[in-house]
């Protein structure tokens, strides 16, 4: 059938009801099966155990396939700014509750030990320099992950800025999340 002039040739709009119908259970089924409620309660467990809600554990976890086994974070995603200055105390308990290994990513000038003794750091690395080139932020990120023997997309990063979001991305992490939504954007104690 021809279309006048005018039409667009866009979709039928008849049967919009069933079509709809249609996408929305094609949608339930591609999210997966219904977990039974044992996984869901330990998946709730291990969320409230890495100091995460359990909506975004589970966007994680089914993103990527894995469980989270590390946390990079950043020394803007702590809080920490200049040499010296403490920790909040709020936030480095929470970090030591932390069910997860700890891995600290500094910006350039901090004292990188210090600040990775304080929070139990597994590795402290100074993060490349805003302005780096994409190819630089990726090999080192992956470098990183080797010599940790991690695999990327099972860390999540912690940190503030657009430039550790690329970081975060050019490594292949399993995502980033602000670290005013992880220390103070949420309830911890379900």
């Amino acid at each position: 059938m021809m279309a006048g002039i005018g039409h667009n040739r866009g979709p039928v709009t008849e049967g919009a009801a069933w079509r709809s119908h249609c996408w929305t259970h094609a949608r339930r089924e591609l999210l997966g099966p219904r977990l039974p409620v044992e996984i869901v309660r330990t998946r709730v467990a291990r969320a409230r155990a890495l100091g995460l809600d359990y909506k975004t554990y589970a966007g994680i976890r089914s993103t990527t396939g894995r469980d989270l086994v590390a946390f990079l974070f950043s020394s803007n995603g702590l809080g920490v700014f200049r040499n010296g200055q403490p920790l909040p105390s709020t936030r480095e308990a929470q970090i030591q509750m932390l069910d997860a290994s700890r891995h600290l990513g500094c910006a350039p000038g901090l004292d990188t030990v210090s600040l990775g003794r304080t929070i139990g750091a597994v590795s402290a690395r100074r993060l490349p320099a805003f302005g780096a080139k994409w190819t630089e932020m990726r090999d080192g990120m992956k470098a990183w992950l080797r010599d940790q023997k991690l695999p990327g997309d099972a860390v999540l990063m912690i940190g503030e800025t657009d430039h550790e979001r690329e970081l975060m991305a050019a490594g292949g992490l399993a995502g980033f999340l602000t670290g005013q939504h992880y220390f103070e954007g949420q309830r911890h104690g379900f």
